[in-house]
C-alpha cells in the first residue's frame, strides 16, 4: 500500500518514494562525514596533547662558564708570552673568552658581568697590536685624558656614540710589550679601574718581553 504523505493529502508516487530515499541518503552520508571529520579532529587533538604532555619541563641546563685560566694557559705556550687571565672577586661571571679579529688584529677578548648589577665590561689583549686597534675597537674614539692604576699610565676614551661602538661608554687602554690591553665597556668608570688593576702583573710581564 502505497505511502500517504500528509502534506500532498495523497500517497506518493514511485518517483515521489525514490526522490525521498535518495535524499534521506544524502543527508545520511553528509551527516556521517561530518561526525567522521569531528572524529579525526579529536584524534589529532588528543595526539598533540600527549606529545607536549611527554616533552620535558623546566629551565634549561645552564652552559658552564669558560675557564679562563686554562684558556689563558693554552694561548701562553702558543704565542710564548703571558696572556691575561684577571681576577675580578666574588659577583663576577665571564659570559665568554675567546680570540676575535678587530681590522686584521687577532686578540684575546674575556666579556664580564656582574651579578645583581646591568651593563657588561670586556678585557681585551691585542696581540701585535698598537694604538690604532684600540680605535678600530672604539669607532675611532680619541683618548682624552689618563689615569694611573697601580703604577701604570692608562689612556681614557670616553665615545661620544655608544650607540656606535656597542654601547661602549668608557674604556682604558695601555701599551703592554709587544701587544695593548683594553678594558671596555658601559661598566662605571671605578669598575673598569678594578679590571685594569687585576691584570697589572701580567701587564708588567708583557713589557718586559723583548
Amino acid at each position: 500500500m502505497a505511502r500517504v504523505v500528509a502534506h500532498l493529502g495523497r500517497p506518493e508516487t514511485p518517483q515521489e518514494t525514490a526522490d525521498r530515499k535518495a535524499e534521506f541518503s544524502s543527508r545520511y552520508r553528509s551527516s556521517k562525514t561530518f561526525r567522521n571529520l569531528i572524529a579525526a579532529m579529536l584524534v589529532t587533538i588528543a595526539v598533540v596533547l600527549v606529545v607536549v604532555a611527554a616533552v620535558p619541563r623546566g629551565e634549561p641546563t645552564p652552559q658552564p662558564a669558560p675557564d679562563v685560566p686554562a684558556l689563558a694557559a693554552d694561548l701562553e705556550a702558543e704565542r710564548g708570552r703571558p696572556v691575561l687571565s684577571p681576577s675580578l672577586g666574588d659577583g663576577w661571571r665571564v659570559n665568554q673568552a675567546t680570540t676575535e679579529g678587530v681590522g686584521g688584529t687577532e686578540a684575546w677578548t674575556m666579556v664580564y658581568v656582574r651579578s645583581g648589577e646591568s651593563g657588561f665590561l670586556r678585557l681585551a689583549q691585542g696581540f701585535d697590536a698598537d694604538e690604532a686597534w684600540v680605535g678600530q675597537v672604539l669607532d675611532g674614539t680619541r683618548s682624552s685624558e689618563t689615569t694611573e692604576i697601580d703604577g701604570i699610565t692608562w689612556n681614557v676614551y670616553r665615545p661620544a656614540n655608544p650607540s656606535g661602538t656597542g654601547n661602549i661608554d668608557y674604556a682604558l687602554a695601555t701599551p703592554a710589550g709587544p701587544d695593548y690591553v683594553l678594558v671596555y665597556g658601559d661598566a662605571a668608570p671605578e669598575t673598569a679601574a678594578l679590571a685594569a688593576a687585576s691584570v697589572t702583573a701580567q701587564i708588567e710581564q708583557l713589557r718586559e718581553v723583548p
